[in-house]
């Protein structure tokens, strides 16, 4: 028997839903169906909220978002993965057989999601903020698929809340194994960690419901608040070191936080009582649902006072 925390959480599970090598159903990837589904379900159902956004809007959005999402997912694996990958160039494409950045997927969901949107005269502000709960609930739900596969090796700690991982076929064993000398070792539920964070996330972003303006802040603030989070967090994570203790993981949130920190302090606003009872907003701004069609107006406008003269 290892020596452990008195309190060390067993975790026993086979990563494998069923079958195994390249034809293996992970829970991490159910789970990721499970998650991303859920989503674009609450996304859908909270867009009933307001009459300006139609259901094709979020679905079509959707599918481009979770393009987007995939190849960002991978891209992010790949480059922190170079080192393989580099001389593998073959595995590059095979997604099939696991390796994605969560990092990479909620970058190349959202710029995926935004680009189709605004290239479709959708609301884009709006539909960011509509999305922005969902993702996080999204991500705690995929979290829950590192929980059961062991997908990643953190310092070791003698706190009472310590787990380690027991089935063979666990990652987890085998980066236990390289990293502290001891499959069996006891270390932080860095996972945990994230998804309490993402917990009480949550309930900030019910909070601010409808609370800010212009549109798309929400999500600016879901950005800067994970970026946070998942900063201090992956300290207690041993991916790779490119720099002054820095992982990938720390230098996407750091510029996350920029972007998402210099929007909110620029442009966003609390909206007054008024605004708020008054319902949905629309702050005719260029995501506006209103804008879209004001501008067509105009040109049409000027086009037939152009004939007339």
């Amino acid at each position: 028997m290892p020596n452990l925390p008195l309190a060390a959480i067993e975790i026993p599970f086979d990563p494998n839903i069923s079958g195994d090598g390249s034809f293996a159903l992970s829970w991490h990837g159910f789970l990721s169906f499970v998650a991303v589904a859920a989503a674009v379900w609450l996304v859908a159902r909270s867009a009933r909220r307001d009459p300006t956004i139609l259901p094709d809007m979020v679905y079509n959005t959707a599918i481009w978002g979770i393009i987007g999402g995939i190849i960002g997912a991978r891209i992010v694996h790949v480059a922190d993965n170079w080192d393989f990958y580099g001389n593998n160039l073959t595995e590059v494409f095979a997604v099939w057989e696991g390796g994605i950045g969560l990092w990479g997927g909620i970058l190349g969901g959202w710029l995926g999601g935004v680009t189709y949107a605004y290239f479709t005269k959708y609301p884009v502000g709006k539909l960011m903020d509509l999305a922005a709960a969902p993702l996080l609930l999204a991500q705690t739900i995929g979290r829950i698929g590192d929980i059961i596969n062991g997908e990643h090796i953190s310092h070791t700690t003698s706190l009472p809340w310590a787990w380690y991982f027991t089935h063979p076929a666990s990652p987890a064993r085998s980066g236990n194994s390289t990293a502290h000398g001891d499959p069996n070792a006891a270390t932080h539920p860095a996972v945990v960690y994230e998804m309490i964070w993402n917990i009480i996330g949550l309930y900030l972003l019910y909070k601010l419901r409808d609370r800010l303006k212009p549109h798309g802040s929400l999500f600016m603030f879901y950005l800067g608040y994970y970026a946070l989070g998942r900063f201090l967090i992956q300290f207690i994570r041993l991916d790779k070191v490119y720099f002054a203790n820095l992982q990938e993981a720390h230098l996407i949130a750091i510029g996350v936080m920029i972007v998402s920190v210099t929007f909110l302090v620029w442009k966003t606003r609390w909206r007054t009582a008024e605004e708020i009872a008054a319902g949905p907003s629309d702050d005719g701004g260029p995501d506006s649902p209103s804008a879209p069609g004001r501008r067509r107006r105009e040109r049409a406008e000027r086009r037939a006072r152009a004939r007339e003269s």
